[in-house]
């Protein structure tokens, strides 16, 4: 890793500790700057209203994400799901109820204070089939093959080394498993200039791959069946220092790719 990636991966990491801190101590949190001001496109409110019902009130607090992954993927009875970057674990929560006891829900986080209150908000919701697993999303400490289901809510985009991501992702999932993604893309006329012009990379936007990027990433992974669709233009994320930051060409999307159910060549 090199050392501006390793410097871009503790600034992640220091800003969603903060962030777990400030929704343990009962504020809440959004996934971007702290000047970023929430709105829809961000937070609990993108879940649906018997969803967040069930839900701990803490764990809606900690929600950071710009979608709702468990909705993306489908999730059946009894599947086995891996959260990328599980947060405070609202997502893993979620998936949990949807697979039932027969099934289980993974949550991954390189932050130990989002991983101390996502075993906190599961024990208070009672959900005995869960696990929180602390590691890097680039290097996924679960066998080859083990889940049927890979989500992740907002969180590829703060990958300094998408590939990887994308590769672990493939490796993990079993043959004709799936992966059902939230997560903030950039419109294909976008430099990483420009797009490190409308948020910071721990704010999500810096580091947000093109479409075409994010369907070329997933291909050389080895996914099938690729689907990116926009949900939410991030037209407008707050201000900064007094100067408002615009967000045209930025964009909250869903996006669904297949594990072959037997491995092709690449």
């Amino acid at each position: 890793m090199s050392d501006q990636s390793a410097e871009l991966r503790e600034a992640v990491r220091r800003r969603y500790a903060a962030a777990a801190r400030q929704a343990a101590e009962g504020g809440s949190a959004c996934c971007g700057p702290q000047a970023v001001e929430a709105d829809e496109r961000f937070g609990a409110h993108l879940y649906a209203a018997a969803d967040r019902a069930a839900l701990p009130a803490e764990a809606l607090a900690a929600s950071l994400g710009c979608g709702n992954p468990t909705a993306v993927a489908d999730l059946h009875e009894g599947e086995r799901v891996l959260d990328l970057g599980c947060g405070g674990g609202i997502d893993v929560l979620l998936s949990a109820r949807r697979v039932g006891p027969a099934g289980k829900a993974y949550g991954l986080d390189m932050t130990e204070e989002m991983l101390a209150l996502a075993r906190a908000h599961a024990k208070k919701a009672g959900a005995t089939n869960v696990e929180f697993l602390e590691g890097a999303i680039e290097a996924i400490p679960l066998p080859a093959g083990s889940v049927d289901v890979v989500i992740s809510n907002c969180v590829v985009n703060l990958s300094t080394d998408k590939p990887a991501v994308f590769a672990e992702a493939f490796r993990v999932l079993a043959p004709g498993g799936r992966i059902g993604i939230s997560d903030v893309v950039a419109e294909d006329g976008l430099t990483p200039d420009q797009r490190a012009e409308r948020g910071d990379y721990a704010g999500c936007i810096a580091g947000a791959l093109s479409f075409t990027e994010y369907r070329q990433g997933l291909e050389a992974a080895g996914f099938t069946d690729i689907e990116i669709t926009p949900v939410l233009p991030l037209s407008r994320l707050g201000a900064r220092d007094g100067t408002p930051i615009t967000a045209g060409g930025m964009h909250s999307a869903i996006v669904r790719a297949t594990k072959p159910k037997a491995d092709m060549p690449r």
